[in-house]
């Protein structure tokens, strides 16, 4: 397994976990966006289709990963800050990619490791260039990077939480390490960058995991998880999963 300079042990997370006693009519689990805005609109126009026979509650649960390596990652939170579709709930979790930023925000360097994986697009999607950036030493480029990001976009940055539970589903952003039963005492690192080690990891009994995190060209639909991120950036194409009580899975794209 390759070194990832951003995984900090953390043996409890500071971010909320969501949780509802009862399922709504439907729920539309969208994968990675990374900067994807005209992708996100498409997709969301193909579910309020989708949903327009279905009465009750709607709610759409965005699963991470807003940010960094497409070209409108401010547009997407500015997107997601406003109001969801008609007739919707969206609930919003938080990705690795969140995290990168923020830690980025509260400490920026011209060097930092986060502008490799992505970090480069989201500042040049506020008007901050890579010789901004470069040249810029850390106070000024502090002063330029609050200058050009709205607080509410970091404010929307730090609020969002972990998980939403629902009657045998979770929803996450990368997975759950197996043989911890508790959702909450599972730790923020796990959530957000765990691979192998839940995807080699036997299904749980009556508890299906909806994540996103690890890109594949089609969703993966496996006993006991379902993950969605299809590779947007990349692939132009960006995945949602339609979950009702006892109908299959149906799968939706841009």
């Amino acid at each position: 397994m390759l070194f990832n300079p951003f995984r900090r042990p953390a043996p409890r997370s500071a971010r909320t976990h969501l949780s509802a006693a009862d399922w709504p009519d439907v729920v539309y689990a969208i994968g990675d966006v990374h900067g994807c805005l005209d992708e996100l609109r498409s997709l969301e126009r193909n579910i309020a289709a989708d949903a327009a026979g279905i009465a009750g509650e709607k709610w759409i649960v965005m699963l991470g990963d807003y940010v960094d390596r497409g070209n409108h990652s401010a547009g997407v939170l500015d997107h997601l800050s406003a109001a969801p579709p008609p007739g919707f709930r969206r609930i919003c979790l938080a990705g690795n990619h969140e995290t990168m930023m923020l830690r980025f925000l509260e400490t920026p360097g011209p060097n930092d490791d986060w502008l490799k994986f992505g970090g480069m697009e989201t500042l040049s999607s506020y008007g901050i260039s890579m010789s901004a950036v470069t040249r810029a030493g850390r106070k000024e480029l502090k002063a330029i990077i609050d200058s050009h990001i709205p607080q509410e976009h970091v404010a929307f940055l730090r609020d969002l939480p972990l998980t939403l539970s629902l009657p045998g589903v979770v929803f996450v952003h990368a997975g759950l390490r197996p043989g911890i039963d508790s959702v909450e005492r599972q730790s923020e690192d796990d959530l957000l960058w765990i691979r192998d080690e839940f995807f080699n990891a036997p299904p749980i009994q009556d508890r299906m995991v909806v994540h996103g995190h690890t890109p594949a060209a089609e969703a993966v639909c496996l006993p006991g998880r379902i993950c969605v991120d299809t590779g947007a950036f990349a692939t132009g194409r960006l995945t949602a999963a339609r979950l009702r009580a006892e109908e299959p899975v149906r799968l939706l794209t841009n």
